[in-house]
């Protein structure tokens, strides 16, 4: 029996906040006392104790309780005591009993963690531990940690802990703090990509950013937004690019994001232009390559994309990087329109994160189709400015490919079983279309995606709709079939 006087809560204790079951615990011991002992222990030469292995909570009331009511009961408690062995085992006995009652929050784990592996240095004779040796020590003390999990726990501790306090404390967990490391790590490649100063200039982005943000409903989202319109502004790059790039480097993509290859004019709509000799539009011979130079780019237009997704995506990028420009030189048949309308249609959709989405259609329609609706998971990522900006970008493209006008028998073949474009034009349900893809008033159009594209995106759309009404005249004038 030990006075409750003689006994110190202890200063390392991991939880830094107060116990929310602290009211509970107090009316419960006033009412039956303690319902096991205290463990505490004595340092060298000290004439108090500290409490050993949890129990600040429980020491704290019975004080307040004896201060409060003088009882005897609350004088004097019973004590188990071990002996000293020095101040890591100590901060782990606490850290062990509190993870095991569950109450701690990562952030005071992480911080608890931390301080044992410099006490644990400091007992061992070395000026630091590496993380092996830490958890081989840890393992004798009987206390167990992954690489991986102590990994995490010294991101938080040495570099969110100074940048995030409020939202740290207020519980954000281990899976939120994991994807803060990886958008950490993805904007620093992304930066290295695209723009100057390394990674100090990185590192002072991000830690302004996030104090910015801290907040005890703090937002992964947030962040992520923050750090992509940062980098597009420092880069003077499209926003939609950066988010490609950081999409990509998430979910482990090998994505090429291409530099704009600048068109040196825009083409002037001519309704009167005459058509060309239709005759090259028949079929190849059997057992030849049918191959059209378009804008000085050749292109197998009816080759049927295979392999991996990104062999197309390979192909794709070949073309973006090729040193021609493309330039408005008259289209001779309607193969060489479809395959113009594929390249530009393809290259604004690279550069905006659904370079995936258009499909070559070079015998028939308009040269190219819309595979499928933008990716949930990209449209989740982007803020109301991103998600009007690429609905509308897919709405235009969906236009000059006529997706909704075209007959449903020249496009199912193309679509991917269970698309919900697919189950859409099957069904005829236009709710479904416009539940998947904002449908903003066409009055939107103007300023949420004319006047915020890149110049490049803005010339090749314009090249696009020109190419589009060529095809459309085209027709007419000749009497060739678009769809057939």
């Amino acid at each position: 029996m030990v006075s409750v006087e003689r006994i110190q809560p202890y200063e390392r204790n991991p939880r830094r906040t107060a116990n929310p079951e602290y009211d509970r615990i107090k009316d419960s011991i006033r009412r039956s006392g303690l319902d096991q002992p205290l463990v505490i222990t004595q340092r060298p030469s000290a004439s108090d104790y500290v409490v050993h292995s949890g129990g600040n909570t429980r020491l704290v009331i019975l004080q307040e309780l004896y201060t409060e009511t003088g009882a005897s009961q609350f004088a004097r408690v019973p004590c188990i005591v071990k002996a000293w062995r020095d101040e890591s085992s100590v901060v782990l006995a606490h850290l062990r009993e509190n993870d095991l009652r569950g109450n701690l929050t990562f952030i005071d784990k992480a911080l608890a963690v931390e301080d044992a592996r410099k006490l644990m240095a400091e007992v061992l004779g070395v000026a630091s531990l590496t993380q092996r040796k830490f958890t081989e020590e840890l393992a004798k003390s009987g206390f167990r940690l992954s690489h991986q999990s102590l990994s995490l726990m010294t991101y938080a501790a040495d570099t969110l802990h100074a940048l995030i306090p409020v939202a740290l404390d207020a519980g954000l967990g281990r899976h939120q703090v994991r994807r803060i490391r990886l958008l950490d790590r993805t904007g620093r490649k992304v930066w290295g990509n695209y723009c100057a100063g390394g990674d100090s200039a990185f590192e002072s982005v991000f830690s302004t950013l996030c104090q910015r943000y801290d907040a005890p409903d703090w937002d992964n989202a947030v962040l992520q937004a923050a750090l992509e319109t940062e980098i597009a502004d420092t880069s003077d790059r499209n926003l939609q690019t950066i988010r490609a790039a950081f999409d990509a480097v998430l979910n482990k993509r090998d994505v090429v994001i291409p530099d704009f290859v600048p068109i040196k004019s825009p083409p002037e709509p001519n309704a009167n232009r005459k058509p060309a000799d239709v005759s090259s539009n028949e079929d190849t011979p059997a057992g030849e390559q049918d191959v059209s130079v378009v804008d000085d780019v050749a292109i197998d237009i009816d080759a049927t994309p295979t392999g991996p997704p990104n062999s197309r995506d390979e192909r794709l990028v070949d073309d973006f990087n090729s040193t021609i420009e493309v330039e408005n030189k008259p289209a001779n048949d309607l193969k060489s329109l479809r395959a113009r309308a594929w390249t530009l249609a393809a290259r604004i959709a690279q550069r905006n994160g659904i370079g995936e989405l258009v499909e070559p259609l070079s015998n028939n329609g308009l040269g190219y189709v819309l595979r499928d609706v933008p990716d949930k998971a990209l449209a989740d990522q982007l803020d109301d400015e991103g998600l009007a900006h690429l609905s509308l970008l897919w709405w235009q493209l969906a236009a000059c490919a006529e997706l909704t006008s075209a007959p449903l028998t020249a496009l199912l073949s193309t679509l991917p079983t269970g698309s919900i474009l697919r189950r859409a034009l099957e069904e005829d349900d236009g709710d479904l279309l416009f539940k998947n893809v904002w449908t903003l008033d066409p009055g939107h159009t103007g300023y949420r995606l004319w006047r915020v594209m890149h110049d490049g995106d803005w010339t090749d759309l314009i090249s696009l709709m020109d190419n589009y009404r060529q095809m459309r005249h085209f027709a007419t004038q000749t009497g060739a079939s678009i769809w057939v």
